[in-house]
């Protein structure tokens, strides 16, 4: 798997009066809309979502803005890997957007999927905005550390489909349904049928550590199963696993915790998810 990276802008606008352009609340989330991760330190496989607003963007009387955006990745000596330097240095990407609660504030996402393929090391992230009307331009420095390849969980991200297309935060309330969307890196393989043999388990606990359910929901990937979401060829080395519907049908905080056993080489991993359903209106 090659590392990639992707942008994504997200809108919603407070009425503000017009300024200099710059980035500000930048952090880095489990997911586009998640809470803010505890480090910055990944896996090979991880994805890292930075978020952040705008402002200082212009947005005309009719509502739109436009912008030109950049982003790409640098090693700790500075040399450009994503995307890679066999490929031409990518061009600004002109956008336009409707805004039509107008001010001048735009909140907006990007992320680096890291490919399995990537080195261990201190990497940066920097992501440049010219705004196309006033010409003003700003910029931002986000680093990460990618730690070695292991068995892990990892892309971790909610959607409110099943098929992980529209994203969602990780609070909602009552009566609302999310997906948690991961995948299983750098497990092995069966030597029989050249398939992973990995057992997932998931559990809920409330805010005094008690689990909801009295024994997880154990779903097992191997040569005979259908958890995967796609056929698990020879070449890959990580699979995305059928998502986890989480029914939010009652107000609280909890933690959904996966857990993962590589039944081959008898590795473990686990994730930990913060999240909060609030009452109904």
């Amino acid at each position: 798997m090659m590392a990639t990276i992707a942008l994504a802008v997200l809108a919603g606008l407070p009425a503000q009066p017009a300024g200099n352009l710059k980035f500000t609340n930048v952090r880095t989330t489990i997911g586009e809309l998640g809470p803010a991760r505890e480090n910055n330190k990944l896996l090979p496989g991880d994805i890292l979502f930075i978020a952040y607003d705008v402002e200082g963007i212009t947005i005309d009387d009719k509502g739109n803005a436009e912008y030109t955006m950049t982003m790409e990745v640098v090693n700790a000596a500075g040399a450009r890997v994503l995307p890679p330097p066999s490929e031409p240095k990518p061009e600004p990407r002109k956008t336009a957007e409707f805004f039509p609660l107008r001010g001048n504030k735009m909140p907006g996402r990007v992320f680096v999927t890291v490919g399995l393929d990537l080195a261990p090391g201190n990497y940066t992230c920097k992501v440049s905005i010219t705004d196309t009307k006033s010409k003003a331009s700003t910029n931002i420095d986000v680093k990460f550390e990618v730690a070695k390849k292991e068995f892990a969980v990892v892309a971790l991200y909610t959607t409110y489909d099943a098929r992980g297309e529209i994203s969602a935060p990780t609070a909602g309330q009552v009566g609302q349904m999310v997906f948690v969307q991961f995948s299983v890196a750098t497990f092995e393989r069966d030597m029989k049928t050249k398939q992973p043999d990995v057992e997932l388990s998931f559990q809920l606990f409330d805010d005094k550590g008690a689990p909801t359910m009295k024994e997880p929901l154990k779903v097992i990937q191997d040569a005979t199963s259908s958890a995967a979401v796609a056929p698990i060829k020879e070449s890959d080395g990580m699979f995305r696993v059928i998502p986890f519907p989480l029914y939010m049908n009652r107000p609280g905080k909890f933690v959904l915790e996966i857990s993962a056993t590589d039944r081959v080489s008898k590795k473990t991993a686990s994730y930990k998810l913060p999240v909060t359903v609030n009452p109904s209106n």
